[in-house]
């Protein structure tokens, strides 16, 4: 019973050893390297684990979001339209898992906020099982008492948007998501239930499965991209067919040419080569 009663108090103890253990084994960085980008509306975002890069975040966002203001006869609600961008200067939080990850960016002293979720599953498909990960949730916490980008708001407060049933920027396993063309999420406020869009463009993102530090893995392009480049390189390949075309059009016409003309040099008459000497 003595042995019992000292062993009790040493357990809490035990525990707080082990979870400062944890969190030493699991340590975590994250940086903003937005500076490094040559366009100012372009965000780069890194989060690193044990010293590994396991998130890696590169695009331009932009938020519209309506919200309500009194018409010039003080009756009557209009509504207006904000359009706040991702800040150079946000903070940068984030989670890595096996097949969950996060990504938290806040500006302007937490008065905007956006989390991106992220989730890595195995389907079958026609070619066979196979693995994809995927933007499975967005949320984007903002409030109108912020006079930066919201004028005169009525009942100004907190509110938060969220996506609805979300599978976004879908790409298979080991490969990174890339897309320069402009992607729109929608999104549903508290704010009485308003639409808020999020618009993206320049995305290249790796959640997961990246395999050397600050390195993208091989990029995996969204379907516009894919027939942009397509209509890019068409008439590239239209002109090189025409003009291959051409030259073995001159061949043979040069060829023909030359075997007409030396056909008709040839006597076909014996009694002319008495003439020819």
């Amino acid at each position: 019973m003595a042995g019992g009663r000292r062993a009790a108090p040493r357990l809490p103890a035990l525990l707080l050893l082990l979870h400062a253990a944890a969190r030493l084994g699991a340590e975590q960085e994250v940086e903003n390297l937005s500076g490094l980008s040559p366009n100012p509306e372009k965000d780069i975002f890194v989060v690193r684990e044990n010293r590994t890069t396991c998130l890696m975040a590169e695009f331009a966002a932009k938020f519209i979001v309506p919200y309500d203001v009194w018409a010039s006869n003080y009756v009557d609600l209009v509504t207006e339209q904000a359009e706040i961008p991702l800040s150079r200067g946000a903070e940068v939080r984030g989670k890595c898992g096996a097949n969950e990850s996060e990504l938290e960016i806040s500006w302007l002293e937490r008065a905007y906020s956006l989390r991106l979720f992220f989730g890595k599953e195995g389907h079958n498909a026609s070619r066979g099982p196979e693995v994809l990960w995927r933007l499975a949730r967005v949320q984007f916490a903002y409030d109108t008492t912020e006079r930066t980008y919201f004028k005169d708001a009525v009942s100004p407060g907190k509110h938060t948007a969220s996506s609805h049933r979300l599978s976004a920027l879908v790409t298979p396993a080991g490969k990174s998501y890339e897309c320069q063309a402009q992607q729109t999420i929608s999104l549903v406020s508290s704010d009485h239930q308003k639409s808020v869009e999020l618009l993206l463009s320049e995305v290249r993102v790796q959640p997961f499965d990246i395999s050397a530090d600050f390195v993208f893995s091989e990029e995996h392009k969204c379907p516009v991209d894919q027939r942009e480049q397509l209509e890019e390189t068409l008439p590239l390949i239209l002109g090189l067919i025409l003009g291959l075309v051409i030259v073995i059009t001159l061949c043979v016409y040069h060829i023909h040419h030359k075997l007409t003309a030396s056909q008709a040099q040839i006597p076909r008459d014996r009694s002319q080569y008495k003439h020819m000497g």
